[in-house]
């Protein structure tokens, strides 16, 4: 199928699956730059239409970290990333989350994105809080080193993105490239805490994950009762949650309460510009206490049970609670900025 995805569209548009061999050929394809803007269109909308499977996303996250521009760590790492795609603005808590994981000890590879407005994307708060996004490998790693915490820009270590961007714009709905992002970290996360915007999606990453080889993950999908949802753990409502390790997937249901925590509405959690945002996360690690700082707290505690570091959520919320409370938090925070800026 050199240069041309004709074959694959004929056999998706007579409602036939796709080889492992060809999904990977059709991606490394798209991420080339090789095949004419029409068919990549067609490609994703026919993907789109039929319903994106498991093994398209495997073969889709194997296509986007052959391509990317890859980093090295030696060790566990954790990543805490979702899909978005909320048709609401939010804070941004798995970033905030992060920087109180690495306060905890546990080493993070952050990996995001900026989003389009009026929405705010972790690189575009990060930038606000005076962190460095569009780092060099060794800026990272010296972050890492620093502060516990490095960020991956993916808009840098996708660059092959560029190739099939366009036609996403110009599609203007979802495609398969709004779940791989999550899948996609370029230092090969062994640990990830990773949110989805439909519960559909939790076993189909859930599944991807476990193929990609990760050690240990929380796939999680947030409820409330007034009706919203959110890509991490909900401090409004019960997480849909599916646990991934190299031999099994479990289903589970984690309220508040498991936690140790007391309900509150998502709507406490509505977000803004980044220099709002950002101003939220800095209330929170400067004591301030609201539903985001439990919002913050529960989701490390999350990423705290899946690293290994607690046997309970209790047990992580107190141990992200002394991070926050301690000033370690807020210390991280300045040593990523110093680190990434220098």
């Amino acid at each position: 199928m050199s240069g041309t995805l004709t074959p694959a569209l004929k056999k998706i548009a007579g409602g036939h699956s796709l080889t492992a061999e060809e999904l990977e050929s059709c991606f490394d394809l798209l991420l080339s730059g090789d095949v004419p803007v029409d068919q990549i269109g067609a490609f994703l909308m026919g993907l789109a239409v039929k319903g994106e499977t498991s093994d398209e996303l495997l073969a889709g996250a194997k296509a986007m970290r052959k391509h990317a521009r890859k980093i090295s760590l030696q060790g566990d790492i954790l990543d805490t990333c979702g899909t978005g795609g909320l048709p609401w603005t939010s804070l941004n808590t798995s970033t905030a989350s992060a920087i109180v994981l690495a306060a905890c000890g546990v080493k993070v590879a952050k990996h995001g994105n900026r989003s389009v407005p009026p929405k705010t994307g972790s690189a575009d708060v990060l930038e606000a809080l005076g962190v460095g996004i569009d780092i060099t490998d060794e800026q990272f790693k010296q972050s890492v080193d620093r502060a516990g915490i490095g960020f991956l820009f993916a808009r840098s270590h996708h660059s092959a993105m560029r190739h099939v961007a366009p036609v996403r714009a110009s599609l203007g709905i979802r495609t398969i490239f709004n779940l791989l992002g999550p899948l996609s970290n370029p230092a090969d996360a062994t640990h990830q805490i990773l949110g989805v915007y439909d519960p559909h999606w939790l076993k189909p990453m859930a599944e991807t994950l476990q193929h990609l080889g990760v050690k240990r993950a929380w796939v999680v999908h947030g409820e409330a009762v007034e009706g919203r949802a959110i890509d991490e753990l909900s401090i409004a409502g019960p997480t849909r949650t599916i646990e991934v390790t190299p031999d099994k997937l479990t289903e589970m249901v984690i309220t508040p309460e498991d936690a140790g925590l007391q309900r509150s509405s998502l709507y406490k959690l509505s977000g803004g510009t980044p220099e709002q945002n950002s101003k939220a996360i800095l209330d929170v690690f400067e004591g301030s206490s609201s539903a985001f700082t439990d919002a913050i707290v529960l989701n490390a505690a999350a990423g705290l049970f899946v690293t290994g570091q607690i046997s309970s959520l209790r047990n992580g919320v107190i141990r992200a609670q002394d991070a926050i409370e301690s000033g370690k938090a807020r210390e991280t925070l300045s040593k990523l900025a110093k680190a990434t800026t220098v």
